[in-house]
């Protein structure tokens, strides 16, 4: 398709930092599709280059939409969930979810991101807690969509690709698991 190729074209004429603002702008922006753009960032510059890239640009891309969020919306919720009841207690569920859970609602594919960084940023979750999350869960939901993204069809066809994610988001939960108990997070 003449549109992919052209964007692909782009990123590697503009470098790294383009590929990286798109990912960073979809952390922030919900109606932009993540697994696209890493598709597109594993189409330009490789398996490799473009796990990186992703990775660590959707975690940065995480970290300033949690931080916008506390400075934006924090103040206002916190007085609000003091004066309802109901907004407090989900507010308190959010923050004292389990380390392992987080880790695993950011590895799946289909969960909204930006709502996780948004809330997140909002209740003012332990920044350490969500930090180590983000950078657990990341790891398979990056993998995923570059994999699937760079060729659907052979990916979903591709048992060996389907047991390569499956390993990584049962990965992801283990190594949670460890990091909450060293680090005391549940």
């Amino acid at each position: 398709m003449p549109i992919i190729e052209s964007t692909i074209e782009i990123l590697q004429n503009y470098g790294i930092i383009a590929g990286m603002i798109i990912i960073m702008l979809e952390s922030m922006i919900p109606i932009l599709p993540l697994g696209l753009f890493v598709a597109f960032n594993f189409s330009a510059y490789g398996y490799i280059l473009g796990f990186l890239i992703s990775y660590i640009s959707t975690i940065i891309g995480c970290i300033i939409a949690y931080h916008l969020a506390h400075f934006l919306l924090g103040i206002y919720i916190k007085k609000k969930s003091q004066e309802h009841e109901k907004l407090n207690k989900i507010v308190k569920k959010i923050k004292n979810i389990r380390f392992s859970n987080l880790v695993l609602i950011m590895a799946l594919p289909f969960t909204p991101a930006f709502l996780v960084n948004i809330a997140s940023g909002i209740i003012k979750m332990d920044l350490k807690k969500f930090f180590l999350a983000l950078c657990i869960g990341k790891i398979s939901i990056v993998y995923f969509w570059g994999m699937v993204g760079k060729s659907f069809i052979d990916s979903i066809g591709d048992l060996k690709t389907m047991i390569i994610i499956l390993l990584s988001l049962a990965f992801s939960y283990i190594l949670s698991k460890i990091v909450s108990k060293k680090m005391n997070l549940e």
